[in-house]
């Protein structure tokens, strides 16, 4: 049985992959959800992927009449996948597992803003993009 912490955390980490779902970080985000999904295991990682995959196909074809309750179906759907791993979980790895849930919170969990990239040098020809959800800024260039 979760704890009350445990559970929160859980609900946590389902709003984040909706949250992140369809924003500009959300490859960053599918990526570092899987390895936690997966635990070390390749077959379990892949998995987690393509279910993050079809959430964020479902979420996006999904009309605006209807985009709040696919996100709700969507959000407890992911907070049952992490509630049942935190169950199977011992305590050492549940620990480590609930604070990476409240990680995503805490980057995804309020809606992605949209992040900043600065202090990188490129070599060569660039091509830098940043944008939030519909509207993107395409900056061509190399640095200097």
């Amino acid at each position: 049985m979760l704890t009350e912490a445990m559970a929160a955390a859980a609900a946590a980490g389902g709003t984040a992959v909706v949250e992140a779902a369809g924003s500009d970080l959300w490859a960053w985000f599918r990526t570092r959800c899987a390895r936690l999904v997966g635990r070390g295991d390749p077959g379990r990682e892949d998995e987690a992927l393509d279910r993050l995959d079809r959430t964020a196909t479902v979420l996006d074809a999904a009309g605006e009449a209807e985009r709040e309750r696919v996100r709700d179906v969507h959000a407890r759907l992911w907070q049952g996948e992490f509630s049942s791993l935190l169950e199977s979980l011992e305590e050492a790895d549940r620990k480590r597992f609930v604070a990476e849930l409240r990680a995503f919170k805490e980057e995804f969990g309020d809606g992605v803003t949209g992040g900043a990239v600065s202090g990188n040098t490129f070599h060569g020809p660039v091509a830098f993009q940043a944008g939030s959800h519909s509207r993107q800024e395409n900056h061509f260039g190399t640095a200097g």
